[in-house]
C-alpha cells in the first residue's frame, strides 16, 4: 500500500470516529508541517503555534477533508496559512483554512461541524479534562469572538505572554492524548450542549421580557460579582441595574452562540441597538460566566469585535 493510499484509510477512519487514527496521521505528518513552519517564521514560539494550531484544525475539521490521500498537503497548507497570517499580523495569533480549502457560504461553522463530527464526544472530553486555565483559554480561542490573545487576555485578566503559554500548554495536552485517550469511550455532547444552548435562550428571553432579576437570582451565588467594560465591578443589584438600563434605554439582545464546560459558560449575543440611535451600542457582548457547582459565581462582560454570526452551541 502506498502511504498516499495508507493516509486515505487512515482519514476514513478517523472520519468514522477512530481518534487513534487520526493521532498516527498527525504523528506521520508533524515533522512535515513544522518544516514549512520553520520555513516561514524560523525557530521561535510563532513556529511551534501554527503548527499546534493546524493539530486543532484537524482535530475539529478532519470530517470535511475534500481529498483524503492529499490530508498532508492539506495539513501543510494549514500550516503555511497560519505562518503568514502571523506574519500579516492582521490578528495577534489566526487559526487559519487553506484558500483552496474555503468553505463556501451557507457552509456549518467549524462548531457546527464539531457537533456533527465523529470526533466530538472524545474532543469535548478531552477539552472537559484540561486544567480550569487552560480550557477557558482554549474555549474563548477556538470557540467564541474573543479569539485573539489580546481579547483573551482581557477577557482571564492576565498577560498575554500567559495566554499564549496556557494555550500552547493546551494543545499539547490535546495532542498527546490522541495517543493515550484514543479508544476511550465518551458520553454523548450533544444532550449537554442542546441543554445548555435552550437554558440559555430561555434566560436571555427571560431577561428581554424585563425578568433579569429572577434569571439573576435562580442562576448566581449571592456573592457572585460582575465585571463590565471599564474596569467597574458590583454584585447581583448591580447586573440588575446594568440590564434595567440597556431595556429602558431601548438595547435588545440576542442569543448567538453558547459554548460550556462544567464550570465555564460562554453565552456570546447580537446587541440591536434602538432604530433612532442605530450606533447606541456595540454589535455584541460575550457573557464569560465562571461557575461554582452549577451557579454563577463571576460574569465578566466583554465587546469583541467584530462579531461572527451564524455559531451553535458547543459543550464541554
Amino acid at each position: 500500500m502506498s502511504v498516499a493510499e495508507d493516509d486515505a484509510d487512515l482519514v476514513r477512519l478517523a472520519q468514522s470516529g477512530d481518534v487513534a487514527a487520526l493521532g498516527v496521521l498527525l504523528g506521520r505528518h508533524e515533522a512535515g508541517m513544522r518544516a514549512v513552519a520553520l520555513s516561514v517564521l524560523g525557530y521561535g514560539p510563532e513556529a511551534e503555534d501554527a503548527v499546534q494550531d493546524a493539530m486543532v484544525v484537524a482535530l475539529r475539521r478532519v470530517g470535511e477533508v475534500r481529498d483524503p490521500a492529499s490530508v498532508g498537503s492539506w495539513l501543510r497548507a494549514i500550516v503555511r496559512n497560519n505562518c503568514r497570517m502571523a506574519l500579516r499580523a492582521s490578528r495577534p495569533t489566526p487559526v487559519a483554512e487553506p484558500e483552496w480549502f474555503a468553505l463556501p457560504a451557507g457552509t456549518p461553522t467549524p462548531e457546527e461541524a464539531l457537533d456533527r463530527g465523529a470526533l466530538r464526544d472524545w474532543v469535548w472530553h478531552a477539552i472537559g479534562g484540561l486544567s480550569e486555565p487552560d480550557r477557558l483559554v482554549t474555549l474563548l480561542r477556538y470557540f467564541s469572538d474573543a479569539s485573539s490573545y489580546d481579547h483573551i487576555a482581557a477577557l482571564c485578566g492576565v498577560p498575554v505572554g500567559t495566554v499564549r503559554s496556557r494555550l500552547s500548554h493546551a494543545r499539547r495536552t490535546l495532542a498527546e492524548g490522541l495517543h493515550t485517550s484514543a479508544t476511550a469511550a465518551h458520553a454523548d455532547a450533544t444532550a449537554s450542549a442542546d441543554a445548555r444552548w435552550r437554558e440559555g435562550r430561555d434566560m436571555i428571553a427571560a431577561a428581554m421580557r424585563g425578568d433579569f432579576d429572577r434569571v439573576v437570582r435562580d442562576s448566581w451565588w449571592p456573592d457572585a460579582e460582575l465585571l463590565v467594560p471599564g474596569g467597574r465591578r458590583g454584585g447581583r443589584d448591580f447586573a440588575v441595574r446594568g440590564m434595567a438600563k440597556d431595556l429602558a434605554d431601548g438595547v435588545r439582545q440576542r442569543l448567538r452562540n453558547v459554548v460550556a464546560s462544567r464550570d465555564v459558560l460562554i453565552w456570546e449575543t447580537d446587541l440591536i441597538s434602538p432604530p433612532d440611535d442605530p450606533d447606541h451600542c456595540p454589535p455584541g457582548a460575550l457573557w464569560l460566566q465562571l461557575l461554582r457547582e452549577g451557579r454563577v459565581r463571576q460574569m465578566r462582560l466583554f465587546h469583541p469585535t467584530p462579531a461572527r454570526a451564524g455559531a451553535q452551541p458547543a459543550a464541554a
